[in-house]
């Protein structure tokens, strides 16, 4: 099974877009791992791939393909397992599957993997089960890829109307030192105040002086021009 998907993911792949890839990202552009290997293979063909052997494939061999040096191997994995944790109803597969996420985290480590598996694994199992300490406790790691998982896992509480969660976690990190960390709180902010704008402005007056400039552009984004430039005159 396991090489039956490997083939049909290199089978995929373009030629010339697979040379490229490594070339480009060895010279640090893009949010990816340190040494990771393209076949070229495109989002879609790799979610086609996962809807056709989601059901069939086991734990054991996904936790294979997530170990790969591949990107595309690791992110079709991650396709496959939401895939499996969004059809089961059974309870204790699911616990089973946020487990095998939460030990398989070091291959997480790039945005797009983030995207793709924290808010609908992690940020559906935390808000179903009332488990936010599971997304407090990678918030406290000194990891940043487990920092942005517990932050974008928040995504689900926001699209809930709940937003205590997404305001801890953001405050906690206003002095993270990476932009890509500034960069998602913002864009969560932005989508808090989508649903509920008065309660994004209350946060702002209370913090934005203290925001990077990424998170605070991110979060007004979606605000009027006139009260946009008020935050930023602020800043000046």
């Amino acid at each position: 099974m396991l090489k039956e998907i490997e083939e049909v993911l290199a089978f995929l792949s373009i030629p010339e877009k697979a040379a490229f890839f490594p070339k480009f990202f060895k010279t640090g552009k893009g949010e990816y791992g340190e040494g990771d290997l393209f076949l070229g293979v495109t989002v879609p063909d790799q979610r086609s791939v996962a809807k056709e052997y989601y059901a069939k494939i086991s734990l054991e061999d996904l936790s294979r393909l997530l170990s790969s040096k591949y990107h595309e191997h690791r992110l079709t994995a991650l396709f496959m397992l939401i895939s499996k944790f969004e059809k089961t109803k059974d309870q204790s597969v699911k616990d089973e599957i946020v487990e095998f996420y939460l030990n398989h985290l070091q291959y997480v480590n790039n945005w797009d993997l983030v995207d793709s598996s924290c808010y609908k694994i992690l940020g559906r199992y935390s808000f179903e089960n009332r488990k936010e300490d599971l997304l407090r406790k990678l918030s406290a790691s000194e990891e940043m890829w487990h920092k942005r998982i517990a932050v974008v896992g928040t995504m689900f509480y926001v699209k809930k109307g709940s937003f205590d969660l997404l305001k801890e976690f953001v405050t906690q990190n206003l002095k993270h030192p990476h932009d890509l960390m500034h960069k998602a709180n913002g864009w969560l902010l932005r989508e808090m105040g989508q649903k509920n704008e008065p309660e994004l402005i209350s946060y702002l007056n209370k913090y934005y002086k203290e925001m990077p400039r990424t998170c605070l552009r991110y979060a007004i984004e979606k605000l009027d021009e006139e009260i946009r430039q008020e935050y930023l005159k602020g800043r000046i």
